[in-house]
């Protein structure tokens, strides 16, 4: 089993920044690939971002490409999610997770997920 959780969400004004972190447990962290979802209210979970497990590769959807910075730092079994100039339409709840393969999750699935942290992002 593994345990991800969320964390660094909250209200910021359009143009702000925040950084989520994602904490894992359960299993050797470095060795998983991991990715970043979000979901709106109503509507389907998207992949945001991904990070392979030697850190050497990162993906991006079209939509956050130059304002999201995916990292990883395996000495402290978290991933971070640093959004820059974020959007309303940004607003959705952020989830963390991994499975065996990076392509998996850039095709928008994962094998264990966290609970999710709130991002607001007013006009």
């Amino acid at each position: 089993q593994v345990q991800l959780v969320e964390s660094g969400g909250g209200l910021v004004q359009a143009g702000g920044s925040l950084r989520l972190s994602c904490a894992a447990s359960g299993r050797t962290f470095s060795s998983y690939p991991m990715g970043w979802f979000r979901q709106a209210p109503g509507k389907e979970r998207l992949f945001v971002a991904a990070i392979t497990w030697r850190g050497a590769t990162t993906y991006y959807a079209d939509s956050v490409t130059g304002r999201f910075t995916i990292s990883r730092d395996d000495a402290k079994n978290t991933v971070y999610l640093q959004m820059n100039s974020l959007k309303p339409e940004d607003t959705a709840v952020y989830y963390c997770a991994t499975d065996d393969s990076i392509s998996t999750i850039v095709g928008g699935r994962g094998r264990y997920w966290g609970q999710g942290t709130q991002v607001t992002v007013s006009s």
